[in-house]
């Protein structure tokens, strides 16, 4: 990971960022927020892992949101591109290397409640890892036993929630589902899931939760809401409803993490 560091603190000219954020589908509008912005592809990055989904940029991002400095990785690689749950540990490494502390994640999901209609924002308070996959799997130390009762950290949740009260931009709360990909749930999943108290399903973000949590860093979530479940409306799912549905959600959810880092939402 050494060089790798090295080489973006230098790309970086010395930027401290208290912030890092993984952006899903639909986020782009936020990396256009940041002033005296730094872009690297991930492919100009050694080791970083270079996804092959439309909608997923590809490139590191640093600079300031609001006078706080952030650094942003936008677009990531999901488990079902190679099978590879530990696809995204390096570039958090990476972030918590520069100094980062604090991670947000976003992601595109399925609603499963109809008051959390697409083109909404739910704050992830929880989740379910549904896939049976982890990314410490084969971790050699005791660092892969990872206590995971406190994931989400309660006082970015808070920063998360008044911020978008601040907005009056309406935030669902819920529990985000983890299904491995790439095909889409069928409805028999997507009761199944309702039973176990799912709110949401998605296809990514938990890994990089548990990996972040290994590492000592504190994390907040949140999933722009692109369709209802399988089978919740009769209509079929498809990869370009969730690209025409994200950037929807993803202007509010952009608008609540920028009031949010304003806000000081680190401790």
């Amino acid at each position: 990971m050494k060089p790798t560091l090295d080489l973006l603190k230098a790309l970086l000219g010395g930027l401290s960022p208290r912030y890092g954020i993984i952006l899903g589908s639909g986020l782009g509008t936020l990396v256009g927020e940041l002033e005296n912005a730094v872009r690297i592809p991930y492919a100009d990055i050694p080791g970083f892992p270079v996804s092959a989904v439309s909608g997923h940029a590809g490139e590191v991002v640093a600079g300031s949101l609001n006078d706080v400095p952030v650094i942003m990785l936008s677009g990531r690689v999901h488990f079902y591109e190679k099978g590879d749950a530990n696809a995204m540990r390096l570039p958090i490494e990476v972030l918590q290397g520069l100094g980062v502390e604090a991670l947000i994640l976003t992601n595109s999901a399925g609603s499963l409640r109809e008051e959390i209609e697409p083109g909404s924002v739910m704050q992830i308070t929880d989740h379910i890892n549904y896939s049976g996959i982890n990314p410490l799997i084969g971790e050699d130390s005791d660092r892969r036993f990872v206590g995971m009762t406190s994931a989400y950290d309660g006082d970015l949740a808070q920063a998360m929630r008044a911020a978008a009260e601040k907005l009056d931009i309406k935030l669902a709360q819920g529990v985000y589902m983890w299904f491995s990909g790439p095909s889409f749930e069928t409805p028999a999943e997507i009761r199944m899931a309702r039973i176990l108290g799912a709110d949401a399903v998605g296809m990514s973000t938990v890994p990089e939760v548990i990996i972040a949590r290994m590492l000592g860093m504190r994390v907040a979530a949140a999933s722009v809401i692109t369709n209802y479940g399988a089978g919740m409306t009769g209509a079929e799912l498809s990869h370009d409803e969730t690209k025409d549905m994200a950037p929807i959600g993803g202007a509010r959810l952009a608008a609540i993490l920028k009031e949010m880092i304003a806000g000081g939402g680190h401790r």
